[in-house]
């Protein structure tokens, strides 16, 4: 369904205000470029990962319905929390794998540059939501560009929007906060 990015806004404001019927129409406009996102964070998972960018997409869906209190700003802050159930749902879903597989922990060559990790384990994506929360201590924006980036697939332009800073200054947080979580989940992968 061809939307424009006032008819977004204006549902996304209407769910804002308290109208929950927003999100019934909101959803067929939005849901391609949450596809196409949760789309792009799979094609880096394996190939027989249980759960499909579809599967993601519907959980998200689940996870928006069932806020009392939803409030977005604009279509870049709709994303970016789209973005954190995404990487929500993922961790809970690599966490009940690892955790029916009793074991998993980090093995060597898991890290090979930063955000850059095998993700045929489950213990991948953990070590980066690990590392994440970690990071969120030192530097709660650097957590925030990562997540948005990382597991919501938002360009470094709508990252700018919902932080409401620099363009540049994604880039730069972006680059910090790489170089961190490659040095964090080494030491991870050596310890473990």
């Amino acid at each position: 369904m061809e939307s424009s990015p006032n008819d977004v806004t204006a549902l996304l404001v209407r769910l804002s205000s308290g109208d929950k019927g927003a999100i019934e129409r909101l959803m067929p406009l939005v849901y391609a470029e949450l596809h196409r996102r949760a789309n792009q964070y799979m094609r880096q998972e394996r190939s027989d990962h249980t759960l499909q960018p579809t599967a993601l997409v519907h959980e998200v869906y689940l996870k928006l319905v069932q806020q009392r209190e939803a409030s977005f700003k604009n279509r870049a802050h709709f994303y970016a929390i789209a973005a954190q159930l995404m990487r929500r749902i993922l961790t809970d879903h690599a966490r009940s794998r690892l955790s029916a597989k009793r074991g998993g922990g980090y093995e060597e060559g898991m890290v090979t540059e930063p955000l850059q990790l095998r993700t045929d384990h489950p213990a991948g994506l953990l070590a980066i939501n690990d590392a994440l929360q970690e990071l969120s201590v030192l530097d709660s924006r650097q957590e925030k560009v990562v997540e948005m980036r990382f597991f919501g697939g938002l360009t470094a332009e709508e990252t700018a929007e919902v932080l409401g800073v620099s363009i540049r200054t994604v880039e730069r947080e972006w680059s910090m906060a790489r170089a961190w979580l490659y040095t964090r989940l080494k030491t991870q992968v050596s310890e473990g």
